[in-house]
């Protein structure tokens, strides 16, 4: 059976799109957040109205100088490494969703070596090299686009596995 392209096109969309609603709120099963664990893990919002939980979200949200520390190095190149099983064999949906986990991973590698206590210069290929890849991709984070590149976006998380590979003692 043959799936219609808008029907295609609407899935690519909303299964990205419910991913990072369900993975960004991850306070949302706090009583603060006006939601409770047993509706959070079943995906339920709170019955209490918008307007009684937003002042409390507000009041709960973390100060500008609060930010949690990037990731480390090793467990960012850990993510990274487990796409390496993964590929576009299967649907397109399947594959949106490894283009689009490769790009991030790679995303959240360039910020873990930025932020190390080595310094990015003690990654200067890998950072070089995404930084390439983002130049080459632009913008546009959607699936034709990163499809169109996946060559780039593949081949730069390969050159990075083989750069760590050679680096034990910065992921270890």
């Amino acid at each position: 059976m043959r799936i219609p392209r808008p029907l295609r096109a609407a899935a690519l969309v909303a299964l990205p799109a419910a991913l990072l609603v369900a993975c960004s709120s991850a306070d949302s099963g706090s009583p603060k957040a006006g939601g409770s664990p047993a509706a959070a893990r079943a995906g339920v919002e709170s019955e209490q109205p918008a307007a009684a939980t937003a002042g409390e979200e507000e009041a709960s949200a973390p100060a500008a100088g609060d930010t949690p520390p990037p990731e480390k190095v090793r467990d960012a190149f850990a993510g990274l490494q487990a796409t390496l099983q993964d590929g576009c064999t299967t649907t397109e949906e399947q594959c949106a969703y490894f283009l689009g986990r490769v790009y991030e991973e790679l995303e959240g590698l360039d910020r873990a070596m930025k932020a190390d206590p080595k310094g990015p210069g003690h990654f200067p290929e890998p950072i070089e090299w995404i930084t390439g890849l983002r130049g080459t991709i632009g913008p546009d984070r959607s699936y034709p686009n990163l499809k169109a590149h996946q060559g780039e976006l593949v081949g730069t998380r390969d050159r990075i596995n083989t750069w760590m590979q050679d680096h034990p003692d910065d992921y270890r």
